[in-house]
């Protein structure tokens, strides 16, 4: 059997207005990475391929779990939940939400999107495809790979995987923490879904303060 192990990266800059200013990781963010590598070592066997998103925050995760130089590559980026927010707002005068408002706010953008009312950089569907490519690619027999990347990816893999609605969709993107462990086992029918937004290594007393969503 094969495995894929997910990892949304740590926390990021969490007030940040943009998608640059938001792509670095916050101290806690590069704490969370470096507790998520102490557990990776000590109670995973060894990955046969590490693979990262292009982004600074993953990259920056990677380094800080000890994968220092894993494979880049820019399917695993995230959306661009910025310009959607705002293109939700231009067209349908939805205000750009706070931090306490995205549950009402995460299927609104997703809706739209997937019936291309709305557009950032890419259409739902192109970014389901290249996603989906990703995973199709990791999923061979036998092969243990570690994805870093981000929670939008990580909701279009589980869609995929379950068949979701956008909304549904949108539901399972809501609860991933930062630095949370996703589990795809590789079957002979295919890639199925095995575990879901765990965060072992944050499971202790002293670590309560750094279980985060954003």
């Amino acid at each position: 059997m094969g495995e894929i192990i997910l990892v949304r990266h740590g926390q990021a800059n969490s007030t940040a207005k943009d998608e640059l200013s938001y792509d670095k990781l916050s101290d806690l963010g590069h704490q969370q990475a470096r507790w998520l590598g102490t557990y990776l070592r000590d109670r995973e066997d060894p990955f046969d391929k590490v693979i990262s998103g292009n982004l600074r925050r993953h990259q920056e995760t990677a380094a800080g779990a000890g994968y220092p130089a894993p494979v880049i590559d820019p399917r695993l980026n995230e959306m661009d939940y910025f310009n959607l927010g705002q293109a939700l707002q231009d067209v349908h005068g939805v205000p750009v939400p706070g931090p306490d408002e995205f549950a009402a706010h995460v299927p609104q953008v997703m809706q739209a999107w997937h019936k291309a009312e709305i557009q950032g950089v890419e259409t739902f569907a192109s970014f389901e495809a290249r996603v989906t490519s990703v995973l199709q690619q990791a999923a061979k027999p036998g092969v243990r790979v570690l994805c870093i990347t981000s929670g939008g990816v990580i909701g279009m893999i589980i869609r995929h995987l379950l068949n979701l609605d956008p909304t549904r969709m949108a539901h399972v993107l809501l609860p991933i923490y930062n630095s949370s462990v996703h589990r795809v086992h590789v079957i002979p029918q295919g890639p199925i879904l095995a575990g879901f937004n765990a965060i072992p290594h944050l499971d202790h007393p002293d670590r309560t303060h750094a279980i985060t969503h954003y």
